[in-house]
């Protein structure tokens, strides 16, 4: 047998071989379970893992910006007029945070850590400076502190009378630093006097600048990758105490920073937000693509915040069932010393109209005021993230205090805020450097497919060449007059006439 008679039998096996082998490894996903197995080992919160040290010290820029809202008719307000209020800022912040006091424990399946963050002004991104605008709005001092007394005739009285001796106001002007970082106030020194537990300073962000949220112990996710960046605990308690059902005071989710691999659009994400004092949820949304990475955007759907009638989970968040708020308001009180504040999305964003209507000023979009987060499903790191939440104030009347006989129950907008960040240039390299090779790895079966089938079409190719090269051959073995001459003149001499070897010798 001739190597050429060889060679053709050989590509018809070796294509069947390879056409075989990628379709099994195709679909028996063998090479896409090896890849996700390899990201699950690698995308762990152990020393040396890939995303260890960005987790401690995440290298993209976040800012802080604050939104105020200036009430333009604080007079009126108190003869019943509906608020008046004009947005001002952004007043922006860069935000610094790291995780301190890292510590593994339980033989390397959890990690304690303190989520320290600073704030530095930024004054490009900024409208003016902090330390000289000044933002008229209500005075949350007094209102915390009638609010806490309120209940008790004999110390309202007292309240009112000191009120009355220190000329406290309702509603107070403010520099955007001593709202922020804090101020002094007169009636909560004169509070602090007398109990120890009131702080005579008063700032929305007070104590906040390079200070943490207490100690939370983290899954690492070498036990299940779903369990990675998980918290376990928060200050040492795996429930809550704030609310009225266990539901409502369960931890669970991350912390936000940082989310498991393999993300599908079905799943819903859980993060516990300290500011809230709860868990919330976010579910899928769209595809988009961040500086060339794919990514899922997960929002919080409008039933995190729905009322216990239109989302009965949500009865456990009711302070009693007097103050159950309506859709798209939570009574963060229990955790804020008994002040009454309300939190919600910006301009009311989600939530229900007449809030929006009660209060001059608000307009919600979905472009400006929705939380979201962007993972790129495949490792679950965040490529671009907005956290936008509002903080108000719950005024109205109360009966010890004459000054506000005329008021209407308010959700009263004091400010909302904005933390965002977009993954920096060289952490988007890096993942699309690991995209690349998730990609590559489980298409490898592809490629063996297409050589199968390369070889399986110069097979047919040459399957075709030799039938014609055979058939050719055998005409030749045959005579065939070349044209009408030849067939008249049998003794030409222009051609060979073909006979039996016997008749020769005849």
């Amino acid at each position: 047998m001739t190597r050429k008679s060889c060679l053709i039998p050989a590509v018809g096996v070796i294509s069947a071989l390879l056409l075989a082998v990628g379709i099994g490894l195709m679909v028996s996903q063998a090479f896409r379970t090896v890849m996700d197995n390899r990201l699950k080992k690698e995308i762990v919160l152990v020393e040396g893992s890939r995303v260890f040290q960005s987790w401690k010290n995440p290298p993209p820029p976040v800012y802080m910006e604050f939104f105020f809202f200036n009430v333009t008719n604080a007079d009126m307000i108190l003869k019943g007029t509906k608020p008046a209020l004009t947005q001002v800022g952004p007043y922006t912040y860069r935000e610094y945070r790291y995780k301190d006091n890292v510590t593994m424990v339980e033989n390397g399946t959890k990690v304690s850590a303190y989520n320290t963050k600073s704030f530095v002004f930024v004054r490009e991104k900024s409208v003016g400076d902090p330390a000289v605008d000044t933002i008229t709005t209500v005075n949350i001092p007094a209102w915390a502190v009638m609010t806490k007394v309120k209940a008790s005739f004999f110390r309202s009285a007292g309240v009112n009378a000191k009120m009355k001796t220190l000329k406290t106001p309702l509603f107070t002007t403010v520099t955007v630093d001593e709202l922020l970082w804090g101020y002094e106030d007169s009636l909560l020194a004169f509070a602090a006097s007398r109990d120890a537990t009131v702080d005579k300073v008063f700032g929305l962000m007070y104590k906040k600048n390079g200070s943490n949220d207490g100690e939370m112990v983290f899954h690492t996710g070498v036990e299940d990758y779903m369990d990675y960046g998980r918290i376990q605990t928060w200050k040492g308690e795996s429930k809550l105490k704030f609310w009225n059902s266990e539901e409502s005071n369960t931890i669970t989710g991350s912390d936000g920073s940082a989310f498991h691999p393999l993300l599908t659009k079905d799943e819903r994400i859980h993060i516990f937000t300290p500011d809230l004092c709860r868990t919330i949820y976010m579910d899928f949304q769209k595809e988009v693509e961040v500086k060339g990475i794919p990514a899922y955007r997960f929002t919080p759907p409008r039933s995190v915040l729905a009322s216990k009638e239109e989302n009965p989970h949500n009865a456990g968040f009711c302070v009693s069932p007097k103050e159950c708020l309506g859709t798209g308001l939570l009574k963060v009180s229990p955790c804020r010393k008994g002040a009454p504040v309300v939190a919600s999305f910006p301009h009311f964003h989600l939530a229900d109209p007449k809030y929006v209507e009660a209060v001059g000023g608000m307009s919600p979009q979905m472009e400006h005021h929705q939380t979201f987060l962007d993972l790129n499903p495949t490792t679950g790191i965040i490529v671009r993230a907005n956290k936008r939440a509002q903080v108000n104030l719950l005024i109205e009347k109360i009966l010890a205090f004459a000054s506000t006989n005329y008021l209407n129950q308010t959700v009263f907008p004091v400010m909302f805020i904005n933390e965002s960040v977009t993954i920096d240039d060289a952490s988007a390299a890096r993942v699309q450097k690991l995209l690349l090779i998730s990609n590559l790895v489980p298409n490898f079966p592809l490629f063996i497919v297409g050589l199968g089938a390369l070889l399986l079409a110069i097979f047919i190719v040459l399957l075709i060449r030799s039938r014609k090269q055979k058939k050719s051959s055998e005409e030749d073995a045959s005579y065939s007059p070349v044209n009408e001459k030849e067939k008249e003149d049998p003794q030409n001499g222009t051609y060979l006439g073909l006979v039996d070897k016997s008749e020769q010798q005849a």
